[in-house]
């Protein structure tokens, strides 16, 4: 597939009909398609090759030559005179994208090609790691060919991951993942997926119906990792600017195969793909991205979050959408004068035990009363500051109240957590909690460790620890 960029600017409306004219100043051609993952790959240095079907004809050409640009052997391609090469030409006026004018033959290829198809990827399939299916539905991808990539994978024990566009995703059944977006999803249930927890149940049948893992893709919303026996893992969006999401699917499906390739745990491959995709589509048109970049990305995702400090009201509407798209909301609270690892594991189990965390800190004024008039050491600012720079912390909200009641019943998480040194009816708020379908946790504390024991110690002139 060949996909034609037409750039230029809008000045005027035709006197023909009422549509804009556009002054086409330059153009620019990118391979599409099973192409633009195949360029990703190559542009992050791996060893990659392409088995897909041109026409005899000026794209074709292109298309083998573009390959060939970027070091990957053409002949794998396999070029059926009698078809048209797939060319999708968009027009494009500073970064709104006007008009996508499509060139295509979408009809099944017929037996021999096929054949030809399953003959070279069984003479090429030992050089490599893994196999990636993009499947664009434009007649390559036949039930025949399919069931032989498949199949002929898994008895050589080479993992396979599907970017699929047919309704039926068992048609892809015994693949190692399937990649579908939102809308994908909800065509293969007949349901739309509006919500996280919709597309939670839609992925879980999914994934019993095809025996493969699922990597949901959710636009704005990341993407969510389903895999057996384990619990959903949800890849926040890191793209703050939006430019041109032309390929960010391919981007995507390039990165986490490489990832599957190199032999990663599934989540870790999923979450280079998701930083990956959300650096692309800051980038017009159909993009890769290089090592360094992705790099780059991923750094940017593991930087420190200061600033997630916000006021009741606003911590409530935040909560409020995480539980309509069916997410887990965990609570705990605390002083949290001097953050020690006893407090570092408290929070890492907790957000363990939900999709987000929040965290209810006692003002200065609150402390003071609670732990005496030479307390708090840090002041409430600073305090937050040092929780919301914390990964397992999504947000922090200050209270004034000697307990967190009156902030829990306005945020009424699913998940409430404390320490083990209480028991679960003291917990406060577990009633109320409870009473609206939630869950308590009680999670061992780290022996020895104690801020009023520190402080203590501090004040005595004696190490905080021995």
């Amino acid at each position: 597939m060949l996909d034609m960029f037409r750039y230029g600017s809008v000045t005027r409306i035709s006197p023909e009909a009422p549509v804009p004219v556009m002054h086409v100043s330059s153009e620019h051609a990118m391979l599409g398609g099973a192409g633009n993952v195949l360029a990703n790959l190559a542009a992050l240095e791996c060893f990659c090759g392409l088995i897909a079907v041109v026409g005899d004809d000026k794209s074709g050409l292109q298309c083998q030559r573009m390959l060939s640009s970027i070091g990957v052997d053409p002949t794998l391609l396999i070029v059926a005179p009698s078809r048209v090469t797939t060319l999708k030409t968009r027009l494009v006026s500073g970064s709104q994208q006007l008009l996508r004018c499509d060139e295509e033959d979408a009809s099944p290829l017929g037996t021999e090609i096929e054949t030809q198809i399953i003959a070279r990827f069984d003479a090429a399939i030992a050089k490599y790691n893994a196999v990636a299916i993009s499947d664009y539905a434009k007649g390559m991808l036949s039930d025949r060919v399919l069931r032989h990539v498949i199949e002929h994978c898994r008895r050589l024990d080479i993992p396979v991951v599907v970017d699929p566009k047919r309704r039926d995703l068992t048609a892809y059944a015994g693949a190692t993942a399937i990649k579908p977006n939102r809308s994908e999803l909800a065509a293969f249930i007949g349901t739309p997926c509006s919500n996280l927890s919709i597309s939670r149940v839609a992925a879980e049948h999914a994934m019993a119906t095809t025996g493969s893992s699922i990597l949901l893709t959710l636009s704005e919303d990341g993407m969510a990792l389903f895999r057996p026996g384990m619990e959903m893992q949800h890849f926040h969006a890191t793209a703050t600017e939006v430019y041109d999401v032309s390929g960010a699917g391919d981007t995507a499906l390039a990165i986490f195969s490489a990832g599957i390739a190199a032999r990663l745990a599934m989540d870790e491959a999923a979450m280079l793909a998701n930083a990956g995709a959300g650096a692309v589509v800051r980038k017009l048109g159909t993009a890769t991205l290089s090592r360094a970049e992705l790099s780059r990305a991923v750094a940017a995702v593991d930087e420190p979050r200061i600033g997630a400090v916000c006021g009741i009201d606003d911590a409530a509407r935040l909560v409020a959408h995480w539980k309509d798209e069916g997410l887990r909301v965990g609570f705990t609270n605390g002083c949290f004068d001097i953050v020690h690892a006893g407090h570092i594991e408290i929070l890492r189990q907790a957000r363990a035990r939900c999709d987000h965390l929040v965290v209810g800190l006692n003002s200065d004024k609150s402390v003071a009363r609670l732990k005496g008039p030479n307390r708090p050491i840090q002041p409430e600012t600073s305090r937050a500051q040092v929780l919301a720079a914390i990964d397992a912390v999504d947000l922090v909200v200050i209270f004034d109240d000697d307990t967190p009641l009156e902030l829990i019943k306005a945020l009424m998480p699913t998940e409430l957590i404390k320490g083990a040194d209480y028991t679960e009816d003291a917990v406060v708020g577990a009633r109320e909690v409870k009473a609206d379908g939630g869950r308590v946790h009680l999670i061992e504390l780290v022996p020895g460790l104690s801020t009023t024991r520190a402080v203590e110690r501090i004040q005595q002139g004696l190490e905080i620890a021995r």
